[in-house]
């Protein structure tokens, strides 16, 4: 009998892409979709939905023991620029629903659980380029506070516990089937809309603001890969380094230019310039590589293309 897997989170950025690529691998029956509101008409049609709080640890409790699930993908977050508007609310969401999830593989209602972690919990003084798996960690902001405190529990848990939790940490995700959820890196998504309206666009950073990036296709497959590698394998236990590109606003704008020739940036740099700035340039993600394989399948150039030619769509 195939496993049945539960998505907290299901409605978001990544959890909704996510829901396909499981439904399609595992069967749609297989895979519950779950989130404090509903998704899209496509994602609601797919397979079976629960409106469910992330923060409440008997309704998802309920669900698990309803649907006997075996496996979590806890997805629901408060992102790094909506986090630094209401702080307490997002420690509370990002941390009560870990918990929540580790506390259910403690009591072995579930056997195991993948939480992603962030480029979010380096700090001003991390080594910027090449960022090593282990490095100084000193984030300026919520979100990466609670990136870093949750990396120190799930490793914790998994030592103390034995619970059976893996982790990533996404650089900046570029989609065109889903809207970002208010990220630091929301340009690099919301530049392509607006090249294909046929209108310029105002980036929230600087030209030369270098970032690590992921075409979301890539993120997906590295989190399924690592949720089905041997767990002999799996030798980090707070979360991975994951990398597949860095670049700046002018060189993503630029980019576009090659099929867009008309197409116009302008800089007007907000509070999320200070954010940027804290996070490291270039990621090195030799561990995940050397641990379970990882290659990313997308550069600039090709993510530039994909995105274009499906929104164009």
């Amino acid at each position: 009998m195939q496993k049945s897997i539960l998505i907290l989170g299901a409605s978001g950025q990544i959890g909704t892409e996510l829901t396909f690529a499981l439904r399609e691998k595992y069967g749609n029956d297989r895979v519950i979709a779950s989130d404090i509101r509903e998704g899209g008409d496509e994602l609601m049609a797919s397979g079976p939905f629960e409106l469910l709080d992330a923060t409440n640890y008997d309704a998802m409790e309920d669900v698990v023991v309803h649907y006997e699930i075996e496996e979590i993908y806890l997805m629901a977050a408060m992102l790094s620029a909506t986090a630094e508007k209401f702080p307490m609310r997002a420690w509370s969401l990002n941390m009560n629903s870990l918990f929540n999830v580790l506390n259910l593989a403690k009591e072995q209602k579930i056997n195991k659980l993948f939480w992603p972690s962030s480029i979010a919990v380096f700090g001003p003084n991390t080594q910027k380029e090449n960022t090593p798996q282990s490095a100084i960690m000193e984030p300026s902001t919520v979100y990466g506070i609670s990136k870093q405190s949750g990396e120190r529990w799930c490793s914790y848990y998994y030592n103390k516990y034995g619970v059976d939790v893996r982790s990533v940490r996404y650089p900046g995700l570029i989609s065109w089937k889903t809207l970002p959820g208010g990220g630091t890196t929301d340009y690099a998504v919301e530049i392509f809309h607006k090249a294909v309206a046929g209108v310029g666009y105002s980036c929230f950073l600087n030209p030369d603001t270098k970032l690590p990036m992921m075409f979301m296709d890539d993120a997906i497959r590295a989190t399924i890969d690592l949720m089905e590698s041997n767990a002999v394998n799996i030798n980090i236990r707070s979360s991975y380094n994951l990398a597949a590109m860095s670049f700046t606003p002018a060189e993503i704008a630029k980019s576009i230019q090659k099929q867009i020739p008309g197409f116009r940036i302008t800089y007007n740099p907000d509070f999320r310039q200070a954010i940027a700035d804290s996070w490291p340039n270039s990621i090195d993600d030799s561990c995940a590589t050397k641990d379970w394989g990882w290659q990313p399948g997308f550069n600039l150039e090709k993510t530039t293309e994909e995105m274009l030619k499906n929104l164009r769509k």
